[in-house]
C-alpha cells in the first residue's frame, strides 16, 4: 500500500441517514409506563429520542399522583420558615432518561405521617437514594411538614393571646422544627454540590469532545500514512465513547457535527477499500448481533422490558455503530425494523388494555372523591361526629391510592380535585377544632372558678349549707365541657382534691355519728322488747302513765340509722295494740300517738315529711270546716221540723262528730308548728 497521502473524493452517503427515516416509518417509543404519572399516548419515533432529549430539563417537576395529598397550605412565620441555601440551577446531562418508577413501587402517604415520621422518611431518602431523585418526594414532606407545624404554631398563637401576651413578642419553635431545618439544610447543600460538580463534568466533557471534532477534522490534513491515520482515527472513536455526557441543551449539535465529519473521513478513506470494507464488516457483525437481540426481545413476555431494551439496542445503532456496505443496508435495516415493530404491536395491545383498566380508576377515583365531599358537607358539628369523618375520609383516602392509575391525560384534572377536596375537608375539620379550642379556653375559666369555689370552701364544717354547694358544682363540672387537654389533668386533680377533701371532712363526722346512731338502735331494740312485753294491770291511769314512760325513754334515745328506721313503724304499731286495750278517751290516745310520730320524724330530722304532714294536717282542718258548714246550712231545711225528727238528730250527731275531729286535727297542728 501506498504511503502517500490519497487525494479526497466523493463520500459514499453514510447509512444513518436510512436508519433515522427507517425509523420514522417503522418504530415507535413511548415514554416509560412504569411512572405513576404516565399515560398512554402516541409514541414518538426512537430516533427523536435523541433530537428531543436535548432540550433543558424543567427544573420543577409536574406534581404527580403518587404524591401524598398535603394538609392545609398554611405559611410558617417567617422567622420559622426552612433555612434555605441559594440552590443550584439543575443541569440537564446528554444521558438522562427519564425517571423510571415501577408498578409495585411503594406509595408513600406522607399526609398521615406524624412530624416525627416525616423527618425519619426524610433522614430515609437523604441517605439511601441519590440526592438528585428525590426532589418531589422532599418537597411533597417539607409541605406537610410544615402544614403541621404551622397548624402547631397558630394554637400555640392562640394560647399565647389568650393568655394576655402581646404579638409582638410570641415567638415559638420546637426541637423537630430545629431538627427538620438541619436535615433540609443538608439535602439542599447537597443537592446544590451535585449540581455544581455535574455542569463542571459535563463542560469538561463538552471541551473533551469539541478536541475530539477538531482532531477528526486534522485527520484529513495529516501527514502520515493511511494505516496511521486509520488508527488515529479508532482512537478517536473509541474515546468519543468515553468522553461521557454533555450538556443536553448542546448534544445535537455536538453530535451533529461530529457525525458530519466521521463521514467525511469515509469519504476521504474511501479510495482505500481495504480500511474501509474492514471498518464496513465490523459494522456489519455488529448490528447482526443487534439484530439477533431484537429478535429475541420479540419473544419476550414482558413487553416493558423488551421495550426499554429495544431504546438501548436503538441507541446503540445510531451512535455506537458506523455504516455497513451499501448493499447491506436496506436488508439489515428491514430486519431490524422488523422486530421493532413486532415489540410496538405487542406493546401497543397491551397499552390499549391498560387503557381501559386506567379509566376504570379514573371512574373509581371520580366515584372516591364525591364520597369525601359528600362526608365533609354532611358532618355534624360535633366532636364525635368529626372523629368518624376523620376515619371515614382516611379509608377513602387509602381506596384512592390502592384504585391504580389514570390515563394521563386526566391524571392532573383528577389529582388536583382529590387534593381540593382533601384540603376542603382538612380546613373544616381545623375551623372546627379551632372554634372547639375557643370553647375550651372558655370553659377552662369556667372549670377554674369552680376550684376557686371548692377550695374555699373545702375546710367548712358548715355540712348543712356546704354540702349541697359542693354536690352543685360537681354537677357544674360535669356539665361545662372539654378544657385544653395540657390543663386537663392539672384541672381536675385540683378540683377532685378540693372536693375529697371536703366529702372526707363530712365522711368523718358521718361516721361518729353512726357510732352513736347505733348505739341508739340497740338502747331502742331492747326498750321495744320490753314495750312489747309489758302487761296492762287492768288500772288504765297506771297503765297509761306507764305507757308515757316508755314513750318519753324512747324519744330521749335519740336518731336511729336511716337503713334501721323500721324500729320506729314497729315501736308505734306495739303502742296502737296496748292503746286498744285501754279505756280512754280516743282524742288523748290520738295525740298520744301522733306525738309519738312526730317524735320519730323529729329524731330522723327529716324537715320535708314535718312539712308534708303539717300541709296535710292544715288541708284537713280546712275539708273539715267545709263539712260542718255544708251541715249546718242543711239544717236551714228543717227549720219547721221537731227537734226529734230523725233527719234533723243525724244531722246535729254528724256536726258534732265533726267538730270533734277538727278539734283534734287543731291540737295536732299546733304540736306540729311548735316543733318546726
Amino acid at each position: 500500500m501506498s504511503d502517500e497521502k490519497l487525494p479526497k473524493e466523493k463520500s459514499i452517503p453514510d447509512d444513518q441517514e436510512t436508519i433515522d427515516d427507517g425509523v420514522k416509518n417503522s418504530s415507535e417509543v413511548i415514554e416509560n409506563e412504569e411512572s405513576p404519572s404516565s399515560e398512554i399516548k402516541e409514541e414518538a419515533d426512537i430516533s427523536a429520542e435523541e433530537n428531543t432529549s436535548e432540550d433543558s430539563v424543567d427544573t420543577k417537576p409536574e406534581e404527580t399522583e403518587d404524591s401524598a395529598p398535603v394538609a392545609d397550605e398554611t405559611t410558617v412565620e417567617k422567622n420559622e420558615e426552612e433555612p434555605e441555601a441559594e440552590e443550584e440551577q439543575e443541569v440537564a446531562s446528554s444521558d438522562d432518561n427519564e425517571e423510571e418508577h415501577t408498578e409495585e413501587e411503594e406509595q408513600k402517604d406522607y399526609h398521615s405521617l406524624s412530624k416525627e415520621e416525616l423527618i425519619s422518611e426524610f433522614k430515609k431518602l437523604l441517605k439511601n437514594k441519590p440526592v438528585q431523585e428525590i426532589k418531589n418526594e422532599v418537597e411533597e414532606i417539607k409541605t406537610e411538614f410544615s402544614a403541621k407545624f404551622a397548624e402547631e404554631l397558630e394554637q400555640q398563637k392562640e394560647e399565647f393571646l389568650a393568655g394576655g401576651g402581646n404579638i409582638i413578642d410570641f415567638h415559638y419553635t420546637t426541637p423537630l422544627k430545629k431538627e427538620f431545618n438541619s436535615v433540609y439544610f443538608d439535602y439542599k447543600e447537597k443537592r446544590n454540590n451535585y449540581y455544581k460538580d455535574l455542569k463542571k463534568d459535563l463542560q469538561a466533557n463538552l471541551s473533551k469532545r469539541l478536541e475530539l471534532i477538531e482532531e477528526l477534522k486534522g485527520l484529513l490534513n495529516a501527514e502520515e500514512n493511511i494505516n496511521s491515520t486509520y488508527k488515529h482515527f479508532k482512537d478517536i472513536q473509541e474515546r468519543w465513547h468515553l468522553a461521557g455526557p454533555i450538556p443536553r441543551d448542546k448534544y445535537n449539535i455536538v453530535w451533529n457535527t461530529y457525525h458530519h465529519h466521521v463521514e467525511n473521513f469515509y469519504d476521504f478513506l474511501h479510495l482505500n477499500r481495504e480500511f474501509r470494507d474492514l471498518d464496513f464488516k465490523h459494522n456489519l457483525e455488529q448490528k447482526i448481533k443487534i439484530i439477533g437481540r431484537a429478535e429475541e426481545l420479540a419473544q419476550e413476555e414482558d413487553i416493558n422490558k423488551a421495550f426499554r431494551e429495544l431504546q438501548m439496542l436503538h441507541k446503540m445503532w445510531k451512535e455506537e455503530i458506523g455504516p455497513v456496505a451499501k448493499e447491506y443496508r436496506e436488508e439489515v435495516w428491514e430486519k431490524f425494523s422488523a422486530s421493532t415493530k413486532v415489540i410496538h404491536d405487542k406493546r401497543h395491545e397491551l397499552l390499549k388494555e391498560r387503557e381501559k383498566e386506567f379509566e376504570v380508576n379514573y371512574e373509581k377515583k371520580k366515584q372516591l372523591i364525591e364520597e369525601i365531599n359528600q362526608v365533609s358537607a354532611s358532618t355534624n358539628p360535633s366532636h364525635q361526629s368529626w372523629q368518624n369523618a376523620i376515619k371515614k375520609v382516611q379509608e377513602l383516602r387509602d381506596s384512592y391510592f390502592e384504585a391504580g392509575k389514570v390515563p394521563r391525560s386526566k391524571n392532573k384534572e383528577i389529582w388536583t380535585s382529590f387534593k381540593e377536596v382533601t384540603r376542603n375537608f382538612n380546613r373544616e375539620k381545623n375551623e372546627f377544632y379551632k372554634n372547639q379550642k375557643k370553647e375550651q379556653y372558655a370553659n377552662l375559666e369556667k372549670k377554674l372558678e369552680l376550684i376557686k369555689i371548692a377550695e374555699e370552701n373545702k375546710d367548712s364544717n358548715d355540712f348543712e349549707v356546704v354540702t349541697p354547694l359542693m354536690k352543685k358544682i360537681q354537677n357544674d363540672w360535669k356539665k361545662i365541657g372539654h378544657v385544653p387537654r395540657k390543663d386537663s389533668d392539672k384541672i381536675w386533680k385540683q378540683f377532685k382534691n378540693a372536693c375529697n377533701h371536703y366529702f372526707n371532712q363530712l365522711h368523718e363526722q358521718k361516721n361518729e355519728a353512726n357510732k352513736e346512731e347505733l348505739a341508739h338502735y340497740d338502747a331502742k331494740t331492747q326498750l321495744l322488747d320490753t314495750i312489747t312485753s309489758f302487761e296492762l294491770t287492768g288500772d288504765h291511769e297506771a297503765d297509761l302513765k306507764e305507757i308515757k314512760t316508755q314513750i318519753t325513754a324512747w324519744k330521749d334515745i335519740g336518731k336511729v340509722p336511716y337503713n334501721k328506721r323500721n324500729i320506729e313503724r314497729k315501736f308505734n304499731k306495739t303502742l296502737d295494740t296496748l292503746f286498744g286495750k285501754l279505756d280512754l278517751d280516743k282524742k288523748e290516745i290520738e295525740l298520744i300517738k301522733f306525738e309519738n310520730k312526730l317524735s320519730s320524724m323529729v329524731s330522723q330530722e327529716d324537715d320535708r315529711k314535718l312539712q308534708n304532714k303539717q300541709f296535710f294536717i292544715s288541708k284537713k282542718i280546712g275539708e273539715i270546716k267545709d263539712e260542718i258548714r255544708q251541715l249546718e246550712n242543711n239544717l236551714g231545711f228543717f227549720q219547721n221540723s221537731k227537734s226529734d225528727n230523725p233527719l234533723v238528730k243525724e244531722v246535729h250527731k254528724n256536726i258534732a262528730k265533726h267538730k270533734e275531729q277538727l278539734e283534734v286535727w287543731k291540737a295536732k297542728l299546733s304540736k306540729i308548728k311548735s316543733l318546726r
